[in-house]
This record gives structure tokens, C-alpha cells and sequence, in this order.
């Protein structure tokens, strides 16, 4: 019979991991998925990095101040600390193995495609001796295994995100996403529905829809008759029994239907709200970025927007001091604020993103200029929003 003190020599010990999430309700989505992976692999979360012996941070790319967090972040681990370090995410993509030049104390950099890889990553370098010698990149963009979002780890216990497709072929000239991300990928429809049914089975009662371009999915398949659109994968969310309430982001103006909104006049439980980015009120800004409508066309699908859905939400994103944008251009964006009233805008100022078609245009509006150009619509935006007797739900 073994004595206490070979029974206290046995004691399991479970590795603390440590998850900092950077930007988008996508990459909340990716840490969860990665949260799932670990502690089915015996890892356990810790909200505290210096008791980690393991920290992950997930990154992302589509603005350079996002990066510059990062990397400051990056620099407040010694490696004096022992911990293994990952940067995971869109920055781990766009930079691949750069990262270990900027930054020598990162062990390991996945990127999104790649996040399965990382229990089998952690068990390499885990049996390394420190100093590790060894650096391990995984930036291949293959497609994701199905089973990474079947592990039932949900961080909030009555609202979970729910992704429908990765990547995006839009090539928005500012946007670096189909560069870190990869095409579009649409997952299967019967998947997504089981994963939601997983969810509701564990007590959650409110889900959001997730992709880069929600509104362009449908699902795989062999023949026209075996697809199903996006707004035909909205009704069999909708007939989820337990479920009571769901939503989607991001969807494109381009891709936008009125059929689109009727399904989301029609159905009950999906939320009457609606974001769409503009990103410019100028039809050559517009053009410049490559988002494929003009002014005439969004205001008219908000004008459809409002006859279908009367009481909806409508909010949106809007960039200033895009390359070449003028007075008369920024006016036109202003304007075009003023006169749809949007319940809340997220509005940024444009920084060159690697790769980007409009890295190459030079980035010619001064600092001080965007500065003043995002006071000017976000003042008048909080002004809008005050006065907006609109229920988000957020």
C-alpha cells in the first residue's frame, strides 16, 4: 500500500495559462476556442500573468496602435518570470517569425488558422530545459478543424459567439484581415446548428453570429438545392428550441438585402439591430477603399432598413483622413452621419496596414488633421446617440 508521502508525490500538476484577448468579438471567439483546447488538455485559467506558466496573447492587426499595445505588452514579461510566451492571432500572421526578432522572449507564434496546433506546441516546449532554444511558428492557414468549436467553453454563461465563417475576400484596400485571416470559409450549416444546440444545452440563451462578412454566407455544398443562404441559416437559428435571442456581425453593405430584412422583420428572435460600416460618405473615398457601393446605394438600404424594421438599431464604422480624403470628402462622411442618425458609431483613424493596397498610396492627410476630422464626427455622434431612443441590447 503506498504511504502518504508517494501519494503526495503523485499529485497531478496542472499547468496555469494566462489569455489576453486584443480586438474584435472574433478573437473573444478564438480565445474561448483556445481556452477549450487547453483544459481539455489538463491546463488551468488563471486571471493573473504572473502565476502563468503559460501566456498567450491574442493579437490583433487591423489598426497599428492594436500592435503597438502588443508589443508593449510583449516587453512587460522577463524572462526571468520562466513563463512560456505565445502571440498568437492576426499579428502572429502578418509577422510569422519576425516576432522573435522584435520580441526574443516569445516561445511560440500561431496564427489564426492555426490554433488547434497549440496544445501540441505547449507539450514540445514544455519538455525543453530553459533557456528555450527552441522557437516554434505555425502560420500555415489551413483550414480549421470543425472539432476546435466543440469543446463547450463558453466565457459567458448565458451569451456565446457563435463563428459561421472565416476570412474574407473583399480586399477593402485598408483592410489587412484577408491577408491574416485568409479567404472566405463558410462552415457547414448543420455544424453551426449543432454547436448552437451544444450551447443552449449548457444554458446559454442568447448567441451572436460571427464573421468578417457575415452576410455573404452560405453553405457548402454539392449542388445549388443543397446550400443554405444566410438569411435561410437566420430561420433555423430561429427554431432552435431554448434559444431566446440572437444576433450577427459584421455585415457588408454590398451583401445587404431587403430580403435580409424581412427575415429579420419576420423572425422573433433575432434582435431588430443592425451593423453596417459606411467607413466613408465620399463616393471617391469610397471607390479608393474598394467596398463596392456608392453613397446613393447605403442611404437607400438604410432607407429600406427603416420601412422594413421600425424600430432597429442601426450603427456603424467610419475612418478618417483615409489617403487623399479632402475637406469635401470628410464633409460628405460628416454629413452623411448627420443626416442617417446612427444609434452609435465606432469611428477610427486610418494607419497603413501592411500588405494593403492602400499602404501604397501614401499616407498624406497630417496627424493633426485626422485628429480634428475624428473630434468633429465623434462629438457629433455622441450628440446623435443622446438624443437616439434606441435599445442596443448591449
Amino acid at each position: 500500500m503506498p504511504n502518504q508521502e508517494s501519494k503526495k508525490s503523485c499529485k497531478f500538476f496542472a499547468p496555469k495559462v494566462f489569455i489576453r484577448t486584443f480586438g474584435c468579438q472574433m478573437n473573444v471567439r478564438d480565445s474561448e476556442v483556445i481556452a477549450g483546447l487547453l483544459t481539455t488538455n489538463d491546463y488551468r485559467l488563471t486571471t493573473s500573468a504572473d502565476k502563468a506558466d503559460v501566456i498567450i496573447l491574442n493579437t490583433c492587426s487591423v489598426r497599428q496602435h492594436a500592435e503597438d499595445k502588443v508589443w508593449s505588452e510583449i516587453g512587460r514579461f522577463k524572462r526571468t518570470q520562466r513563463p512560456i510566451i505565445g502571440v498568437v492571432g492576426c499579428m502572429a500572421q502578418n509577422y510569422k517569425d519576425e516576432i522573435f526578432q522584435h520580441a526574443p522572449n516569445v516561445d511560440f507564434v500561431v496564427g489564426p488558422s492555426d490554433i488547434a496546433k497549440i496544445p501540441q506546441i505547449l507539450h514540445k516546449l514544455s519538455t525543453i530545459h530553459y533557456p528555450l532554444a527552441t522557437k516554434i511558428w505555425e502560420t500555415d492557414g489551413g483550414l480549421r478543424p470543425e472539432e476546435v468549436y466543440h469543446t463547450g467553453f463558453y466565457a459567458d454563461r448565458a451569451h456565446a459567439y457563435v463563428v459561421i465563417s472565416e476570412g474574407c475576400l473583399n480586399f477593402c484596400s485598408y483592410c489587412v484581415v484577408p491577408y491574416v485571416r485568409g479567404a472566405l470559409r463558410n462552415r457547414d450549416y448543420e455544424n453551426i446548428i449543432r454547436e448552437i444546440e451544444e450551447a443552449v444545452a449548457k444554458g446559454i440563451t442568447r448567441i451572436t453570429l460571427l464573421g468578417q462578412n457575415v452576410n455573404a454566407y452560405e453553405s457548402p455544398g454539392h449542388s445549388p438545392q443543397s446550400r443554405v443562404s444566410f438569411a435561410r441559416l437566420l430561420e433555423m437559428v430561429n427554431n432552435i428550441p431554448g434559444l431566446k435571442e440572437f444576433s450577427f456581425v459584421t455585415s457588408h453593405p454590398k451583401d445587404t438585402t431587403i430580403e435580409l430584412f424581412k427575415a429579420m422583420q419576420e423572425l422573433e428572435k433575432l434582435k431588430k439591430y443592425l451593423h453596417l460600416p459606411v467607413q466613408s460618405g465620399s463616393d471617391k473615398i469610397l471607390k479608393l477603399m474598394n467596398r463596392g457601393y456608392t453613397r446613393k446605394f447605403y442611404l437607400e438600404l438604410v432607407e429600406n432598413y427603416r420601412k422594413i424594421i421600425k424600430k432597429g438599431a442601426l450603427t456603424t464604422d467610419i475612418i478618417v483622413g483615409f489617403p487623399t480624403e479632402t475637406e469635401r470628402d470628410f464633409q460628405d462622411t460628416y454629413d452623411l452621419v448627420k443626416d442617417v442618425g446612427f444609434a452609435a458609431a465606432y469611428i477610427f483613424k486610418y494607419s497603413p496596414r501592411p500588405h494593403t493596397a492602400a499602404a501604397k498610396m501614401g499616407d498624406d492627410v497630417p496627424q493633426e488633421e485626422k485628429e480634428r476630422r475624428h473630434a468633429l464626427i465623434l462629438n457629433l455622434q455622441k450628440k446623435i446617440s443622446k438624443n437616439k431612443q434606441c435599445y442596443l441590447g448591449f
